[in-house]
């Protein structure tokens, strides 16, 4: 019914040398995959502290830096100029950008069962939808 294999796998870690790729962990590439993730959110938080300075957002660029750093080995990321980041979109969208990238950091901070950046991430996502949020206004009634 089936046809057999007539060849080895090009696949197959038994066919000889395993040396000549590089291996990385399970831990190591969920490091690079959260690095990336809070170095993204961080462009966009140093994007959306020079179109709207708070110091929320200068504490939370200082913390994704330090964590970042911390995933990378001490290497310090890249930051975004002021300059750089003022022909971005409006603050909403930039917002909603940052408000997924830090979810996407989450997922990844839960898998690798990081809680600071797990809790930091939580925090991000939290400030970003509050952001978002429009004022209601309270009716009262009848």
């Amino acid at each position: 019914m089936y046809e057999p294999i007539r060849t080895k796998s090009v696949h197959s870690t038994m066919a000889g040398n395993t040396t000549d790729f590089p291996h990385r962990s399970r831990e190591e590439e969920l490091d690079i995959q959260l690095a990336g993730h809070l170095a993204a959110l961080l462009a966009v938080t140093d994007a959306l502290r020079s179109l709207e300075p708070s110091t929320d957002l200068d504490a939370a660029a200082e913390r994704l830096a330090e964590e970042v750093g911390r995933l990378r080995g001490g290497t310090t990321p890249v930051r975004t100029s002021a300059s750089a980041a003022g022909g971005e979109a409006g603050t909403a969208a930039l917002h909603r950008r940052a408000h997924a990238l830090a979810g996407r950091a989450l997922v990844v901070a839960a898998s690798r069962a990081d809680t600071a950046a797990a809790i930091l991430a939580a925090e991000r996502m939290d400030a970003h939808a509050a952001a978002l949020a429009e004022p209601q206004e309270l009716t009262g009634v009848g």
